[in-house]
């Protein structure tokens, strides 16, 4: 039960943080996909951040343990590709078509329908895909740092500093 509390308490805070990001509004999906507005991929690096610290630091206090998926290239790219497809025809990624929803915008209903549709179909193709797609590329679990051989702490350090530079040459440029 407590699981679920922190699962609801943490869902309507991150929604809004959407709602103020001003994340959940088409117009600022449409210009990010056109790479004329960078403010969701500013909020959605900024949350990584935030995740990886958090997440490290409750794992180096020895709070929780880490629960890896197996990287599976296959996938990754195929599911990124309709993901992307679904964001670029819909003008939300999941997370915002709910948040827009709640908003009102009943538009985001086509999208949420289109993620149960999806589901549907992911959960009836399983069998065959465990066969094909999930096999393409299985690297096992993997983390960044351990690809690097580095300590997690210096990989959260090179992401801060770079997404920082990157931000700054965002503002630098309007974006």
């Amino acid at each position: 039960m407590t699981t679920l509390l922190y699962g609801l308490i943490t869902g309507i805070l991150f929604g809004f943080l959407l709602q103020k990001g001003q994340v959940l509004r088409y117009d600022k999906q449409i210009a990010a996909l056109r790479l004329q507005d960078m403010t969701i991929l500013k909020f959605m690096l900024s949350h990584i951040i935030v995740a990886m610290v958090g997440i490290y630091l409750l794992y180096d206090l020895e709070i929780i343990k880490l629960s890896l998926k197996p990287m599976i290239l296959g996938g990754v790219v195929v599911g990124g590709l309709i993901f992307g497809i679904g964001w670029g025809l819909l003008g939300y990624c999941p997370g915002t078509s709910l948040g827009a929803l709640g908003e009102g915008r009943i538009d985001a209903l086509w999208g949420i329908g289109g993620m149960l549709v999806g589901a549907g179909i992911y959960a009836e193709a399983y069998p065959y895909l465990l066969k094909t797609v999930l096999t393409w590329g299985n690297y096992g679990k993997i983390t960044i740092p351990q690809v690097l051989g580095l300590n997690h702490w210096i990989v959260i350090f090179l992401v801060i500093f770079f997404t920082v530079r990157l931000f700054k040459w965002f503002e630098k440029k309007g974006l």
